[in-house]
């Protein structure tokens, strides 16, 4: 399923607007990735948004 483990953000859905003001369907996805997180002392495979994965990266630099 494309949705963050961390922040719940998922597909948004709204229309694209061609250049006569035709609208159909169209989705936004978020940018999901795989990543092994440790949780607890166990190893866990989770699905994070890049922006998540961003700002966990920056707390365990910090």
């Amino acid at each position: 399923m494309a949705k963050c483990a961390v922040c719940g953000k998922g597909v948004v859905f709204g229309n694209a607007v061609s250049h006569s003001n035709r609208k159909t369907n169209r989705s936004w996805k978020p940018n999901i990735r795989k990543v092994r997180v440790e949780e607890d002392g166990t190893v866990k495979t989770v699905s994070i948004c890049a922006r998540c994965l961003r700002t966990m990266k920056k707390q365990q630099n910090s």
